[in-house]
């Protein structure tokens, strides 16, 4: 913030000094005569100390604006890894008009407050194609989860996967391996199968891979959305997403 303050008042001090530098020459100024427009624009702010306020909203904007611009550029660039990687689960409407992705890790807070809210959204709108990037960056139990999910669905298949992710968003027990291996079987799977899974290179190198793509696309932090060329970094309201689904499609 301190930042952002520093750089509108410089940016106020342009606009308080423009009218006087259209008609004067700063490097043919005077030390004294310098420091007597200087003078002149710091009594002027003083005298009008919203103008700050005002600066600090135009350079916000204005960071906004390529913030924006510079994720769609992103987007763009590594579409085919977030969109049509070939081995993350997708779900909702696959024939969906818009595709929303999700980078997510289980024990995020804000990921398991979303969670509720990304469901609805896709049953009311009824043509959302949904992909889940596992992206767990919260510790070895956060890592777990994802290998069980992975696991899950290596063994049986798209619809245990979701049963799995399900149960992984609101879970609030052990990690360790008995306890996972009652989750598997209160899913109705293989639970041998399941713990063995979890270690297979194969999981290794999607876990990674969605790593790698979220460090180019730079994410940080969940959940973190792409709806078609828009990302959203955080929690976003659902009354928010689709108002962005409805922007999407009028484009």
């Amino acid at each position: 913030m301190i930042r952002t303050l520093v750089t509108a008042s410089a940016l106020a001090l342009t606009v308080a000094g423009s009218a006087a530098t259209a008609e004067t020459d700063l490097t043919s100024m005077t030390d004294a005569e310098r420091a007597a427009f200087r003078d002149e624009v710091r009594a002027y702010l003083l005298d009008n100390p919203e103008i700050i306020m005002e600066a600090v909203n135009v350079l916000e904007q204005r960071q906004a604006a390529e913030a924006v611009n510079t994720d769609r550029s992103l987007v763009e660039t590594h579409q085919t890894a977030i969109f049509e990687d070939g081995f993350s689960w997708v779900g909702g409407n696959p024939d969906g008009d818009i595709t929303l992705v999700e980078f997510l890790d289980y024990r995020c807070g804000y990921c398991r407050k979303a969670s509720a809210e990304v469901e609805q959204l896709i049953e009311s709108d009824g043509n959302i194609r949904f992909i889940v990037k596992e992206f767990p960056i919260l510790g070895e139990e956060s890592v777990i989860s994802s290998r069980f999910a992975l696991a899950v669905r290596a063994v049986a298949g798209d619809d245990a996967y979701k049963e799995a992710h399900d149960a992984l968003i609101t879970y609030k027990g052990s990690y360790a391996e008995p306890a996972l291996r009652r989750l598997a079987e209160g899913l109705g799977v293989d639970a041998d199968a399941v713990i063995a899974g979890m270690s297979d290179p194969a999981i290794n190198e999607i876990l990674q891979a969605n790593r790698e793509l979220a460090n180019s696309l730079q994410i940080s932090g969940t959940p973190t959305f792409v709806m078609d060329d828009t990302m959203l970094r955080g929690y976003v309201p659902l009354a928010q997403m689709q108002a962005i689904a409805d922007d999407i499609r009028t484009q």
